[in-house]
Formats: C-alpha cells, structure tokens, sequence
C-alpha cells in the first residue's frame, strides 16, 4: 500500500455498511479519502472511529449517484480543483429491492431506481474517474463492489424476489471488463477490477433478516473491505479481475 498514500480514493455510497468500512480502511492506510454519500453527515462521524492522527484523512462529500450525471460531473469537479484528481475509485453504491417482481406494472419506478444507482451511476463515476487519471497519466484504479449474484443467479428464497438486481450486478461484471479491454486499448496504465462477496451483514441486506443471522453463514463488511486493500496492495503490472469471497460458517 506504500505507493497509495497522500493519493485520492472515492468511495460512493460511504455512509455506512461497506462502504464505511473501505473509507475506514483507505484512511488508515494513509490514502486520502473523499466519502461520497447521500448522508455526507453520517461519513463524517466516521472520523471518531479512526486513530486521531487519521482523522483529516477522510472528507466527506454529499453525492446522490442517481440524480444525474450533472452532478457526479461536478462533485467530481470538485474533487478535482480540491484535491488535484482521483486515484482510486470505488463503485459502492448499489441498492436492492426484494419485494417487488419484474412481471409487475407498478414495479417500473423502483425497477428504473435499481438500475439508474447500481448501473448508471456506476458508469457515470468511472466515466469521471478515469478522465482525471487520464489527464494526469496516472495507473490508478477503480474496484466495483459486485456480488455472487452478478455471477450466477440464484434460486428464490421464501418470500424473496431477485428482480433487477442480479441484472445490474452482472452488467456491472459486463462493464469492468469493458472498461479494461478500452484502458488496455489505450495504454492508460489503469486497473479494473471487481469483489463479488455473498451475503453481507449491512443495511441493502435488511430484507434478508430472516437469514442473515448467527445461524446462517454470513459475511461482514470488514471482509470486503479488506479485499479492496489486497487489490490495492497489487503491484502496478497485476491486474485482480474479480474476487469472489463466501461464508464457510455464521460469525457475530
């Protein structure tokens, strides 16, 4: 991680959950770190749980990524004229809805909401990210926080609709490797990869109460964001595609 630190991370959906845990992590290990999150207030409580002299490492930013690309361009902008450019970028932000189903009529909105977070969003940040190591000529990297289901769907669960979501995570997928095959085109230098976790222990997992439990194998977000330091601590010539990380029994 040495040749990360005083660089610039953006972590999407920061908040909370595992998105929570990477900016944690980035700051602690010296990177500079912009929190982009729709509750900016709940990323800077966070600095309470950092050793004190990390606290100025992380900054937080208000950023809805479902808004509009307008607004990524200029929170990104921003980021840009404050701190010199993006080094690191993280594609956290990503939503669910199990209760709804594809085949209803009033499912249309929700639906659009899923893909325009986990989706669009995803493309308008990287679109961004990538232009600010491009202008500077620097081999950062951007990770998109993926999942199992972004792999193989899954079979239904009771009472638990998949819809959207497996979609969007396996064009997720789709993307990263879009993204590598035009960066490696171009001889950017910048890496591209993805963690793919199963069932993680945060708040997107709030309708899964039922399962994800001390009975039920379950992952928590201090394991994803662990595999975003090991993708990090990868020399410049090594790029990790994808990591896929499972339970082997329940843990607190």
């Amino acid at each position: 991680m040495d040749r990360w630190v005083n660089k610039v991370a953006v972590v999407t959906e920061a908040s909370s959950g595992i998105g929570a845990e990477i900016v944690k992590d980035l700051a602690r290990a010296g990177m500079i770190v912009v929190g982009l999150a729709r509750r900016s207030d709940r990323v800077k409580a966070l600095k309470s749980d950092l050793p004190e002299e990390k606290r100025s490492n992380l900054y937080a930013v208000k950023c809805d990524v479902t808004i509009n690309a307008q607004e990524i361009v200029a929170v990104f902008s921003r980021i840009k004229q404050d701190f010199g450019g993006i080094d690191v970028l993280v594609n956290n932000a990503g939503i669910a809805n199990m209760k709804i189903k594809l085949i209803d009529r009033d499912s249309t909105f929700k639906i659009n909401d899923i893909i325009q977070t986990n989706v669009v969003g995803l493309i308008n940040c990287t679109r961004e990210a990538v232009a600010s190591m491009k202008e500077r000529d620097f081999p950062g990297q951007i990770i998109n926080i993926n999942s199992v289901v972004g792999h193989r769907v899954l079979p239904p669960l009771p009472n638990v609709n998949w819809i959207i979501y497996p979609a969007t995570k396996f064009a997720a997928r789709a993307l990263s490797d879009l993204y590598f095959q035009e960066i490696t085109q171009k001889q950017l230098g910048i890496k591209v990869g993805n963690v793919s976790p199963a069932a993680v222990k945060t708040d997107i997992t709030e309708e899964l109460t039922n399962l994800i439990n001390n009975n039920f194998p379950h992952l928590l977000p201090t394991d994803i964001s662990q595999a975003v330091i090991y993708i990090l601590s990868t020399p410049p010539h090594v790029n990790i595609q994808d990591i896929l990380i499972k339970p082997v029994r329940a843990r607190n």
